[in-house]
């Protein structure tokens, strides 16, 4: 039944990869990987955690931003060779989601993707899961960790490999990385600064973020690295379109709204699970 399902949705994300130049609706994907629509819809949320018109937008809208970046097309070709009728829907959809207009983020000489290609994989149950697998990541786990990164880089805005490998070595050497894997395969990883409690990056792909993995490492970092600490987390802010639910995520784990920031040019919000919030996950979770 799983191995059904993953196919149907690999087979809707090829499509897509190979169609970000036209119109990318339900009728016409399902259409294409012959499956009912509503059948579709419902395995694609349910395995994603996206609708196949959010993916398909955010797959669309990388797409220009890499051109804009990489080339020197106009913003009216790139707009036509994504999909979009006109450069103004285009312009409004871009900037709703980037937080720049296209001319500037051109400007900026920087491609930073708002969505990469998903790449799902068959793991078997993982119900039996526990936090005694979590370990610190060492070096060699460093190529994995950066396919896991390119994978949930849906919550991580303005994301550049070049700058996150710098503080992922520097997390590893200190001390500050954790990974879970299954085999060859990372299930998530999380890198936290002692000094000041935050979570700097919480990784968990969108197929397996309905295990309660996120729960396992809050209990691992609260239990051994940042015991009777608050920690806290940025993600986005409320009403941002480009969210696919992290907020939401953070808001069941127990954390609570703080003050709203701006990062790298981002606005993000920093919550903060507070040590009570951390009691009861634990509790829930032993």
């Amino acid at each position: 039944m799983e191995s059904r399902r993953l196919q149907s949705v690999r087979a809707v994300i090829d499509f897509i990869e190979t169609h970000l130049d036209g119109r990318l609706n339900l009728e016409r994907t399902a259409a294409a990987v012959h499956y009912s629509k509503y059948h579709l819809h419902r395995t694609f949320t349910a395995v994603t955690g996206m609708t196949i018109h959010d993916y398909a937008v955010r797959r669309q809208l990388t797409e220009g931003a890499r051109l804009l970046a990489e080339s020197d097309r106009p913003v009216l070709e790139i707009a036509l060779s994504c999909g979009y009728e006109s450069q103004q829907a285009f312009t409004a959809a871009f900037k709703e989601m980037y937080k720049l207009p296209p001319a500037r983020y051109r400007a900026q000489g920087v491609f930073y993707p708002l969505q990469l290609p998903l790449c799902l994989e068959e793991q078997g149950n993982l119900a039996e899961l526990s936090g005694q697998r979590i370990r610190l990541s060492k070096e060699t786990d460093i190529p994995a960790w950066l396919e896991l990164a390119r994978q949930c880089v849906d919550g991580y805005p303005c994301l550049d490999e070049r700058d996150y490998l710098r503080w992922l070595r520097k997390s590893i050497r200190e001390g500050q990385a954790l990974i879970l894997k299954n085999g060859d395969t990372v299930l998530g990883a999380l890198g936290f600064s002692r000094e000041t409690g935050n979570i700097d990056f919480l990784g968990i792909p969108p197929q397996h973020r309905k295990w309660g993995i996120a729960e396992l490492f809050l209990r691992e970092l609260a239990d051994r690295y940042l015991p009777g600490r608050e920690i806290s987390m940025t993600t986005y802010r409320e009403h941002d379109r480009a969210d696919t639910g992290w907020r939401a995520g953070l808001k069941r784990l127990g954390f609570e709204e703080r003050e709203k920031l701006v990062e790298f040019g981002y606005p993000t919000q920093r919550f903060v699970l507070p040590v009570c919030g951390l009691q009861s996950v634990c509790a829930k979770e032993a």
